[in-house]
C-alpha cells in the first residue's frame, strides 16, 4: 500500500461487520494525524492485539493505542457515557494516555436507560424469525429518538442541571407508561437516580467536550491527515444494507460526511475491509452460511465470537456478489484481505460468484431478504492451502494457493487487494502489490 498517496480517508467494512477494521485503523494510523469515529455505537466491537496484549474498543476510535494522534469521536456516534468512562479507564490501567489525545463532540447523542430498555423489550416480543439481532445497546432507540427530537438528549444537555433533570422527569414518565402498556413491564425506571448517574458521567467527560466540527475544519485547512473509522459494514448500513436486517445509521463511506460534519471531497480514498470468507451475527439472509462442519471450524480457527456480545457468529465462505456491491458503493481504492491464516486446514475453499433463483442466475447484489433468503448460491471451488501461515512476513513466502485465492478475489472484486492479515497481531500484515490490473 502506498501510504503516501492515500490523503484523507476511509476505512469502511465490506460485509456483516466484524472484518477486522480496528487492526487496520491500528496499522495505518502511523501514518495519519487524526482518527475520527463517525457513527455507531457501543455496538461496535473493534479488537486490536499487540504483542500479547488485547484491546476491545467499542467508543475510542482505534487510533488510541498510538501515541501522537489525535482521536475524535464526531456527532454522528451515539454515546453511553457508562462504557466510555470504562474504556478510558481501562487504558488508563494498562498505562495508555487517554487526555488530551481524545476530542468528544458536544452535539453527539446519548443512549440513555430508557433505550436500552426499550431494546431489550421490543427484541423479546418479536418472534424467533423476526428477530433484528440487536445487541440491546439501546443504539437503535437512541437514533430514533435522535430523528424524532423533542425526546433527545445530547452530550452539551449533560451541562445544563434543571433543564437535563427536567428532560429526564418527562422522558421516564413517558416511557413507563409505554413500556408498561406495550410490554406489561412493571419495572418503572427511577428518574432522579438516572439524572443524578448521567451528571456525574458529564463531570468525568468534560476535559474532552468540545465541537469537533470546526476542530476538523481547521485539519483540513492544515493540512493535517484525517482517517475516517467506520463502525459495522456496509451490508449493515440502514440505507444500502439488507434491511431491516442492519444497524441504525449509515456506516459506509457515505456516513461520513454527515457524521462528522467534512466535506464529501475530503476523503480522497477509501479501504475496505473484508475476512477471506465471511460471518454474519444475529438474523438476516446469508446466502453462502455453512451451518454444518466447515462453519464451526471456521468459527473456532477464527475466533468467529461477538467483541460485543460474545454471541458465535454465523460462518460461511467468500460472497464475491455481496463484496462486489460494497466496493461499488463506497468507491473503495484499496482492499485489506483479513484472516486468511482462518483458512489454512481446509482441503478446498469456495468463492461464490453468482446467485441462483428459479432457473436464471442473479450476479448483481440486491439488498432484498425475501430474495436472498431464496437464492442457491453458485460455488467455484479452489484448492486450500495446509500448514500455518501466521509466520509469514511478505506475500511471496504464502504458498502458491493462498496467493492465486487472493488473486482470484481481486479479479472478482475489481479493486487492489494491498494489505493481506495472516494474523490478528499488528505486524502479523503483509503488504501487497496487485497483479490483477485492478484500480
Amino acid at each position: 500500500m502506498d501510504f503516501a498517496s492515500l490523503g484523507n480517508t476511509c476505512v469502511v467494512g465490506l460485509q456483516w461487520g466484524d472484518e477486522g477494521k480496528g487492526k487496520i485503523v491500528d496499522v495505518l494510523t502511523e501514518h495519519f494525524d487524526v482518527v475520527v469515529r463517525y457513527g455507531g455505537g457501543a455496538n461496535a466491537g473493534h479488537t486490536v492485539r499487540l504483542g500479547d496484549q488485547k484491546f476491545a474498543l467499542h467508543l475510542l476510535p482505534s487510533g488510541i493505542l498510538r501515541r501522537g494522534v489525535m482521536c475524535v469521536i464526531a456527532p454522528g456516534v451515539v454515546i453511553d457515557p457508562e462504557v466510555l468512562i470504562g474504556e478510558i479507564d481501562g487504558l488508563t490501567a494498562r498505562g495508555l494516555e487517554v487526555g488530551r489525545n481524545l476530542q468528544l463532540s458536544s452535539r453527539a447523542h446519548v443512549v440513555m436507560p430508557w433505550h436500552k430498555k426499550q431494546d431489550r423489550l421490543s427484541e423479546g416480543a418479536l418472534g424467533e424469525d423476526r428477530k433484528i439481532g440487536t445487541t440491546a445497546r439501546g443504539i437503535g432507540p437512541c437514533y430514533a429518538d435522535k430523528m424524532l427530537r423533542t425526546a433527545a438528549v445530547r452530550v452539551e444537555d449533560l451541562y445544563k442541571p434543571d433543564a437535563f433533570r427536567a428532560k429526564v422527569t418527562d422522558v421516564v414518565g413517558q416511557r413507563n407508561k409505554l413500556f408498561a402498556a406495550l410490554f406489561g413491564d412493571h419495572e418503572p425506571l427511577d428518574a432522579e437516580q438516572i439524572a443524578g448517574q448521567y451528571l456525574r458521567f458529564a463531570e468525568r467527560l468534560r476535559p474532552f467536550l468540545t465541537d469537533t466540527t470546526p476542530y476538523l475544519h481547521d485539519c483540513i485547512s492544515a493540512g493535517r491527515r484525517m482517517l475516517f473509522e467506520g463502525a459495522q459494514g456496509t451490508l449493515l448500513d440502514v440505507d444500502h444494507g439488507t434491511y431491516p436486517f442492519v444497524t441504525s445509521s449509515n456506516c459506509g463511506v457515505g456516513g461520513v460526511a454527515s457524521g462528522s460534519g467534512v466535506p464529501p471531497r475530503s476523503v480522497q480514498s477509501v479501504v475496505g475491509v473484508m475476512k477471506a470468507y465471511c460471518t454474519r451475527v444475529g438474523s438476516g439472509p446469508f446466502p453462502t452460511e455453512q451451518d454444518n462442519s466447515t462453519g464451526q471450524l471456521i468459527r473456532e480457527r477464527g475466533h468467529e465470537y461477538g467483541t460485543t456480545t460474545g454471541r458465535p457468529r454465523r460462518c460461511g465462505w467468500f460472497d464475491a456478489v455481496a463484496a462486489r456491491y460494497c466496493v461499488a458503493l463506497g468507491g473503495v481504492t484499496q482492499i485489506a484481505l483479513m484472516h486468511l491464516d482462518t483458512l489454512a486446514t481446509l482441503p478446498e475453499v469456495r468463492i461464490c460468484t453468482g446467485y441462483r433463483l428459479e432457473g436464471r442466475t442473479i450476479e448483481q447484489f440486491v439488498p432484498d431478504c425475501e430474495l436472498l433468503g431464496r437464492v442457491e448460491p453458485i460455488f467455484e471451488t479452489h484448492s486450500g492451502w495446509r500448514g500455518d501461515i501466521s509466520g509469514a512476513t511478505a506475500i511471496e513466502q504464502l504458498p502458491s494457493e493462498a496467493r492465486r485465492y487472493v488473486e482470484r478475489l481481486e479479479v472478482l472484486l475489481g479493486a487492489a487487494i494491498t494489505l493481506v492479515s495472516v494474523g490478528a497481531d499488528r505486524t502479523a500484515t503483509l503488504h501487497r502489490t496487485s497483479h490483477a490490473g485492478a484500480n
